[in-house]
């Protein structure tokens, strides 16, 4: 006689042929599974690895590689260190997500948490970072204590239930037309570099016929390898110019290299005045934080089925992750600015696959990659790169951001948004829309008369405020000196 919990899922797995479709499958594992927090998550007993795995694993390997190495890079350039410094990091970074957190926490400790991936839009005020005497470790150690004061406090959460679909919908639709438009940018100036562009013009067609094709036979999920394949084809068979040249090897892994100095950042160990330079920077990372989370729980709702919210990300549990992993991260020596990994749960809701076994998945090709060192250059090859991120992530946000604006109410408070993040940046549009919309000045009028004072005006009131200041204090407001000077 079987002790096996009938609720469970590996009691409640069926294989794929008992159903009339792979998309019945799949929705049926997300309906079956119960993911524990916090308690140890097994494959086979608690979820299953599948085909579809691959899918989000590749593209947030090729995002890992290209987002560490952008952000090193912006470290690198002022600090006046090398190429070689770049690589090695990016390298040790990897693996450091890869070993730590990712396969550990998100494949097995608690499935319901995105992987710790890189903080984008903190990129360009990296240079100013380092302007104002801030220090890698010291910022890093502060979005570590900021991220887990705001998981802790449940503020994340709480944030993304005072945004409505309208404020949502429409800072997708920003994020997603910014960054195609910046991606095909992009690659028409890598083909121009050498003088070929067409084959930017050839490998853009391509992509558009092959998206239109498989959004046709609902296979969307297959667009970044096969979309990456293609680019990859068409571009060497047209002549461009590709070489492997990173070597297999293994970066350094003591801290105390890392933070020597005359070795690693060349830096040493941080003093108390880079902890109160770097402290404006880690307060606004971290404020930055719940759009970037509340756009990727998004597309697990809209893509997954409707009783499927088991599965479905924990914000406040993918913060204090995140923020633990920063912490630990710099410590190591790494140079990463942590958030949530948009490059992997983008293309994992689309294929309508759960968070583990892509965590999983993702860990392995990030060691194999880190290691080998060859799976680095062809990540980072300018047409295999930019299309997987346009299939890949800003398509689906472009997407899903039209999805969710389909009525007048929510299309007037995508409109605001797009209209503020284009004034600023996303999180000056956001933080004021969502005051807007919560006052009922925009939006659905009869949703802010329901919302309690504290939800209606104080809690985005503070939120907005404490933003602007901050921006304003980096000089992020157009026409505003910033305070902090170079």
């Amino acid at each position: 006689m079987s002790n096996q919990d009938p609720s469970s899922y590996s009691a409640q797995h069926k294989p794929s042929r008992d159903f009339d479709t792979r998309a019945a499958y799949l929705e049926n594992e997300l309906l079956i599974m119960k993911p524990k927090r916090w308690r140890i998550n097994l494959p086979l007993r608690d979820y299953r690895f599948e085909f579809e795995d691959l899918v989000p694993a590749l593209a947030a390997t090729i995002g890992k590689i290209v987002m560490v190495a952008a952000v090193a890079a912006a470290f690198a350039g002022p600090l006046g260190l090398s190429d070689e410094f770049v690589v090695e990091n990016v390298r040790f970074e990897m693996l450091i997500a890869a070993v730590l957190f990712v396969i550990l926490f998100s494949g097995l400790l608690n499935p319901r948490a995105n992987l710790a991936g890189t903080h984008g839009p903190m990129i360009p005020l990296i240079p100013l970072i380092v302007a104002s005497g801030g220090h890698p470790l010291a910022l890093g150690l502060l979005v570590g204590f900021f991220g887990l004061l705001l998981s802790i406090s449940k503020g994340g959460s709480k944030l993304m239930a005072l945004t409505s679909e309208g404020v949502r919908g429409g800072l997708l639709i920003y994020l997603g037309a910014i960054g195609l438009i910046s991606q095909i940018s992009a690659l028409n100036a890598w083909a121009k570099g050498f003088d070929m562009a067409y084959i930017a013009f050839a490998v853009i067609l391509s992509t558009i016929i092959m998206y239109a094709l498989l959004a046709r036979l609902e296979m969307r999920w297959l667009s970044i390898p096969l979309g990456s394949g293609i680019a990859f084809v068409i571009a060497l068979a047209l002549g461009a110019p590709f070489e492997f040249v990173t070597e297999p090897g293994m970066p350094h892994l003591s801290p105390s290299y890392w933070w020597g100095e005359t070795t690693g950042w060349q830096l040493g160990w941080p003093q108390l005045h880079h902890f109160v330079s770097s402290a404006p920077f880690a307060v606004l990372a971290v404020a930055m934080w719940s759009p970037d989370f509340m756009g990727h729980r998004v597309f697990q709702e809209l893509n997954y089925p409707k009783k499927a919210t088991k599965v479905l990300m924990n914000v406040d549990d993918t913060m204090g992750i995140a923020a633990v992993r920063q912490a630990v991260g710099s410590v190591l020596g790494g140079g990463n600015l942590t958030s949530s990994w948009g490059t992997y749960m983008i293309p994992a809701a689309i294929a309508k696959r759960p968070i583990p076994a892509g965590a999983v998945l993702t860990g392995v090709m990030c060691i194999v990659a880190a290691i080998w060192g060859y799976p680095m250059d062809l990540a980072v090859w300018a047409p295999v790169l930019r299309v997987a991120l346009i299939v890949g992530v800003f398509m689906p946000l472009l997407e899903a951001g039209m999805q969710m604006t389909r009525s007048t109410s929510s299309s007037q408070s995508a409109g605001i948004v797009v209209f503020a993040s284009a004034f600023v940046n996303p999180v000056f549009g956001w933080s004021l829309t969502m005051l807007l919309d919560n006052l009922g000045l925009i939006g659905d009028k009869e949703r802010g008369r329901t919302l309690r004072r504290t939800d209606r005006w104080v809690i985005p009131g503070i939120t907005f405020i404490i933003l602007l200041s901050i921006m304003a204090a980096v000089g992020m407001l157009p026409g505003i000196p910033g305070l902090i000077t170079h």
